[in-house]
């Protein structure tokens, strides 16, 4: 007697992280427009050529809110604006940055195969050093920077557009020589596939070729937020951050996920992939609570569950039930590593061809060998649904259409989703124990464990004490509708994507993935009216803490405070921190300062802020200025250089989220450039500290500007032997 046919259940996890600076409004990266304009939809669409393939498309609700957003014009990204600006108006940062970012894109398959972005990633070189790109900035010229504005744009177009589209069509058969009008035509195409994609997503839902289903909200590793210390399950010699117990936030992230998916595409989820395929069995009873009926993660998590017998290689080819006390009831399936990895990590190296005859000799070779007496095998194929296709030749539309025909015609294959083959084949195996870990690595190593993400979780941590504090104190005189947006940056903050950048584990957009998280917490601060800690202010990511300054002080100086530089000898020996140096800028009219000198003698540290030879006397007399003290002592100097000089404060936190001030003991000064002396000991400070300290630059609340540009600068105070250990001929 044959098999039954083997139920083949793919689940395509559609996700991004939250882009959006919720005060601002702006999104600070473009990755859901981009992946909308070129993953999302054809994902979907394709499938009406194949009636018999049926799939489960997980939407996280924070990537479709999003997706809403840029469809109905509500979303603008700061590469749009990019996209957008005159190449006259360009300055020379926003060349760097074009440079560097406008090439973000798999070379091999979305650069190379189109002549001119090719020969423009041919002029540019492979360097990414922003010196060396400020130098090739200028053999650009502006005809280079609009059709590379173009390009980028139009290569994360789907090659489904590229025949489809008129618009996109005829931008690549015209291939240079763009025009503005080319640019804003392209950025209006965006926003209407945009519109495209949910509305395919709920049509493919009523013809019942796609089960949609949802994660908490804004990807959160649910057994974290529940408890902090479950890691230790896994990881039980890691050192973990102060212990973040809030099952609320999770519950309230599921619940969420529920109603907006609901009210999204018309019917509640049945099912969940929690963010990670991250389970513990804290995060149960609040799924079920929320009316979900069966979850997923992977097969690693099922081998650590069995505790009595060790599992066989068929284990994780059907599903479970997971029966609790107080009525706890979901089913679960687990996700087969082999096959969902091949698609996501090898077949892009394939011929798609032979990709698709390995993936169903793959699906044949199990449903020969496992024995589900009488039960079909289900083999659960879960992965994200975006980011490997521009690995792919094609965008891996070749491959998909391999696969989908093969699956098509094949009748010992059948293309069911989860829900489907669980109401024909509920699960009956019961699963007393559930590890807590995900699909990498069994474990949470990714986002808790190391010092970059423990400092993000205390970082959390001490934002939601703040917050938990104001709001239930009857008299915070905060306005309902910022306490609730301030809320709303903390669940964002709890999403899994910014401790995934950290730990040392990933490389790529780092600096803008840590400054976006960085101020979703600095928003709840401001939102309920306290102080943002100062440490907020400086990178979680250890390679961009510290600042390497252009030149290091070299002896003992002791200016005259008094906003001239009276002689060249004055700061001759002290440290010189300029742009590109640590400043961030790249061009003395993008900002008001263009260097920063440092030096020190026995009791005082000295700052020195050069400004830009454009910058008016009269405007710099309008800002405020921030020294802020991470170490040893945290505090922070403010000062304002008005016309009858300067007024400064001594700022120190007092422990409660508030700060008191005092009077400043040392002295400033402008008149043609801002001097600041600091005394050592009313700043707690002694001999042989280092003092890490930064500078920012504020008009009327927001900053301008900051030096050096990401971390801190470092200064070792001199001890009394200073002298004679520096000293030379």
């Amino acid at each position: 007697m044959s098999p039954p046919p083997l139920h083949l259940a793919v689940v395509w996890h559609m996700h991004q992280p939250h882009y959006k600076d919720l005060v601002t409004g702006r999104y600070v990266l473009p990755w859901t427009r981009l992946h909308g304009t070129k993953d999302y939809y054809d994902m979907v669409k394709v499938l009406e050529q194949y009636p018999r393939v049926r799939q489960t498309v997980n939407v996280v609700p924070s990537l479709a809110q999003q997706i809403i957003e840029y469809a109905e014009g509500k979303a603008e990204d700061e590469y749009q604006n990019l996209t957008l600006k005159n190449p006259a108006e360009l300055t020379v940062d926003d060349k760097v940055r074009l440079l560097t970012t406008f090439f973000y894109a798999a070379h091999d398959t979305m650069v190379r195969p189109h002549a001119r972005y090719s020969d423009l990633l041919t002029k540019r070189g492979a360097g990414d050093d922003p010196h060396h790109l400020a130098r090739v900035a200028s053999y650009f010229t502006d005809q280079d920077f609009v059709d590379l504005q173009v390009w980028f744009n139009l290569a994360w177009c789907d090659p489904l557009f590229h025949r489809t589209d008129p618009v996109i069509r005829a931008l690549l058969e015209k291939g240079r020589d763009y025009s503005a009008e080319d640019k804003h035509a392209l950025v209006e195409r965006h926003q209407v596939i945009m519109g495209m994609i949910l509305p395919e997503y709920r049509a493919a839902q009523e013809r019942g070729q796609v089960e949609l289903t949802t994660t908490p909200f804004y990807h959160p590793i649910l057994p974290l937020l529940c408890d902090t210390e479950v890691a230790r399950e896994a990881m039980p010699h890691h050192p973990l951050p102060g212990r973040f117990v809030h099952p609320e936030d999770a519950a309230e992230q599921i619940r969420r996920a529920v109603a907006f998916h609901t009210d999204t595409f018309g019917r509640a989820p049945r099912g969940m992939w929690p963010s990670e395929g991250s389970v513990s069995e804290a995060i149960l009873p609040l799924v079920a609570g929320a009316g979900i009926q069966w979850i997923a993660t992977d097969q690693g998590i099922l081998a650590e569950s069995h505790t009595r017998e060790p599992t066989t290689a068929g284990d994780h080819f059907r599903p479970y039930l997971l029966e609790r006390d107080g009525g706890t009831r979901l089913s679960i399936v687990f996700r087969d590593q082999r096959l969902s990895d091949r698609i996501g990590f090898h077949y892009a190296r394939m011929e798609p061809e032979a990709a698709a005859e390995d993936f169903i000799t793959s699906l044949h070779r199990i449903r020969a060998g496992v024995d589900g007496n009488g039960r079909p095998p289900l083999v659960s194929v879960i992965l994200d649904g975006e980011n490997c296709w521009e690995y792919y030749s094609g965008d891996g539309h070749d491959f998909l259409n391999a696969l989908y025909r093969r699956l098509s015609d094949d009748p010992d294959i059948v293309c069911t989703t989860v829900s489907d083959h669980l109401d024909g084949h509920p699960a009956s195996d019961r699963l007393p124990r559930l590890f807590a870990g995900s699909w990498i690595n069994r474990d949470f190593e990714i986002w808790i464990g190391r010092d970059e993400d423990n400092q993000a979780w205390e970082h959390l941590g001490a934002a939601r004490e703040a917050l938990a504090a104001c709001t239930n104190n009857p008299g915070h005189g905060v306005p309902a509708d910022k306490l609730a947006l301030a809320w709303e940056e903390l669940y964002v903050a709890e999403g899994s994507d910014w401790c995934w950048w950290y730990g040392g584990q990933h490389a790529g957009m780092l600096v803008a993935f840590d400054q976006l998280f960085r101020r979703h917490l600095m928003n709840i601060y401001e939102l309920i009216g306290q102080p943002v800690p100062e440490a907020l202010h400086v990178p979680i990511l250890r390679q961009v803490k510290e600042a390497t300054p252009t030149r290091r002080e070299a002896a003992l100086i002791t200016p005259t405070i008094d906003g001239r530089v009276e002689s060249y000898f004055e700061w001759l020996a002290a440290g010189l921190l300029e742009q590109g140096g640590g400043g961030g800028a790249m061009h003395a009219g993008d900002r008001a300062i263009v260097a920063v000198h440092y030096g020190f003698d026995h009791d005082h540290l000295y700052l020195r802020l050069d400004f830009g030879p454009d910058v008016r006397p009269e405007w710099v007399r309008t800002l405020n200025f921030t020294v802020g003290v991470l170490a040893p002592v945290e505090g922070r100097v403010t000062f304002r250089p008005g016309p009858e000089g300067c007024i400064a404060t001594l700022q120190r936190p007092t422990g409660d989220g508030e700060w008191s001030d005092s009077p400043f003991e040392g002295c400033c000064a402008f008149a043609e450039v801002l001097e600041i002396a600091m005394p050592f000991a009313p700043m707690g400070w002694k001999p042989g500290d280092e003092v890490r300290l930064f500078v920012r630059v504020l008009e009327d609340g927001a900053e301008l500007e900051r030096w050096p540009g990401q971390g801190y600068l470092a200064v070792t105070l001199p001890d009394r032997d200073y002298e004679a250990h520096h000293w030379v001929v």
